[in-house]
C-alpha cells in the first residue's frame, strides 16, 4: 500500500487527447472528381466517397485523420461559415452570390466557367446595356444578376427560377438571363447566345477564419500543400 509520503510530487500529465479530426465539405456533382483528386494530392485521401456504391454523407479519409461531408454545392460555404467544416471546395460563383464570411484561400483552376448574360439570337441586343430599361431578367443568380444591373445604372425586374432559365426568354417571360455558361451548347440548342460575361468561375478552396487563427499547423500545411499542387497543375 502507497502512503501519502510516498505519493510523487509531480504525477506525470496525462496524455493529450487526440487531434479531432479535419472536416472538409465537397460538392457534389462537377466539382467532386477534381476535389477529391486535389485532395489526394495534399495528402488526404478521400476517393471513397467516389465508390457508386457509396450512400454515406460523410466519409473518413483513408488515413483517418479527416473525413469530408459530401453536400451540395450551394451548401458548401455554409457548412464551412458555421465551423462544421474547417475547409471547403466551391464555386466562386457561389461565393459571389451568397456572400458568406468564409476565408477564399487557393484558386484550385479547376470548374472553369462565365457567368453571362444570354438572349434569344434573334433578337437586336449584343450587350447588356442595349437591354430596355425595367426588362425582365431570369436567373439562378439573383444577387450577382442585381448587383450587375446596378453597376450599369439599368434598372430591371429580376425573376428568381430554379432551374432551366434558358425558357425564360424562350417563353417570353424575361428579356434576359443571367447564368453560368461553360461550353455554350445549352445556350446553342436552346436558340440563345451569350452577350455579356460578368465574371469567371472557378472551383476554390474556402476555410473558416476562426479555424484557420487557431490553426496549431496542420491545417496551413494542408492548405499550403494544396496551393504548391495547384500552381503545379495550371498550365504554363
Amino acid at each position: 500500500m502507497i502512503t501519502a509520503a510516498e505519493q510523487p510530487l509531480h504525477p506525470a500529465p496525462a496524455s493529450p487527447p487526440p487531434a479531432a479530426p479535419l472536416t472538409v465539405a465537397l460538392a457534389k456533382g462537377a466539382l467532386l472528381q477534381d476535389s477529391v483528386r486535389r485532395f489526394a494530392a495534399a495528402g488526404l485521401d478521400f476517393s471513397a466517397i467516389l465508390d457508386p456504391e457509396n450512400r454515406q454523407l460523410m466519409v473518413p479519409s483513408a488515413c483517418g485523420g479527416a473525413r469530408a461531408l459530401l453536400v451540395r454545392n450551394a451548401d458548401v460555404p455554409v457548412y464551412v461559415a458555421y465551423g462544421q467544416a474547417q475547409l471547403g471546395v466551391v464555386g466562386f460563383d457561389v461565393l459571389q452570390e451568397h456572400q458568406l464570411p468564409v476565408a477564399q484561400l487557393v484558386d484550385l483552376g479547376f470548374g472553369g466557367c462565365r457567368m453571362s448574360v444570354a438572349v434569344k439570337a434573334s433578337s437586336p441586343y449584343r450587350r447588356a446595356a442595349d437591354l430596355p430599361a425595367h426588362c425582365r431578367i431570369a436567373s439562378k443568380f439573383t444577387r450577382c444578376a442585381e448587383a450587375y444591373f446596378e453597376s450599369l445604372d439599368l434598372p430591371v425586374e429580376v425573376i428568381h427560377l430554379a432551374g432551366s432559365v434558358e425558357l425564360g426568354p424562350i417563353t417570353g417571360m424575361s428579356e434576359a438571363i443571367v447564368d453560368l455558361v461553360a461550353s455554350g451548347r445549352t445556350l446553342r440548342d436552346n436558340g440563345l447566345i451569350a452577350i455579356e460575361d460578368l465574371f469567371h468561375s472557378t472551383a476554390r478552396l474556402v476555410g473558416h477564419p476562426l479555424a484557420l487563427r487557431l490553426d496549431d499547423g496542420r491545417l496551413q500545411a494542408i492548405v499550403e500543400r494544396i496551393r504548391a499542387v495547384s500552381r503545379a497543375a495550371v498550365p504554363a
